[in-house]
């Protein structure tokens, strides 16, 4: 399983239910990215994106037992049934809760780095865990499209 995240130097990734910044070429990475997968993702996180995510496996974890998904949004009640139930590429794209439960638990970490530090945030994820290598990174400048310069990172854990 992947994760696929957009975090501040400080590791913040939102507060209030959005995301501190607006940057073009993440939507693109992501949307790159996570093309022909699964994604699994809380139901706050799907209600915020206000639909299933075109051309991608959709799975959305949730613990209200009267959520009503649309046609092709697969439903579970909890992170391990999503995985027990997704292939082994499938992406987990958040929110924080769901990042949090499926830290350990990555082979790979798809990280944006934005650069910058938030003051403001209720939101945030662990570091990347120690025993993983990053083997991939690619960075893009802030422009009239991206708020701050990010760096598109990938680590991938290292088997033993």
């Amino acid at each position: 399983m992947n994760i696929i995240v957009a975090a501040s130097e400080n590791n913040v990734i939102g507060n209030k239910g959005t995301m501190p910044w607006h940057l073009s070429a993440d939507l693109k990475y992501f949307k790159q990215t996570t093309m022909g997968h699964a994604v699994i993702m809380g139901r706050k996180t799907f209600q915020s994106i206000g639909r299933a995510l075109p051309g991608r496996r959709n799975i959305v974890i949730t613990r209200q037992p009267d959520f009503v998904a649309p046609e092709g949004v697969e439903v579970f009640g909890s992170l391990a049934d999503a995985i027990a139930a997704a292939p082994d590429d499938a992406f987990v794209i958040g929110g924080g809760e769901i990042y949090n439960q499926a830290w350990a638990l990555a082979d790979a970490y798809y990280v944006t780095r934005v650069h910058t530090t938030i003051s403001e945030f209720d939101t945030t994820i662990p570091p990347v865990p120690a025993g993983c290598e990053l083997v991939k990174s690619e960075s893009v400048s802030a422009d009239e499209k991206n708020d701050f310069d990010v760096t598109f990172e990938v680590w991938k854990r290292v088997k033993k």
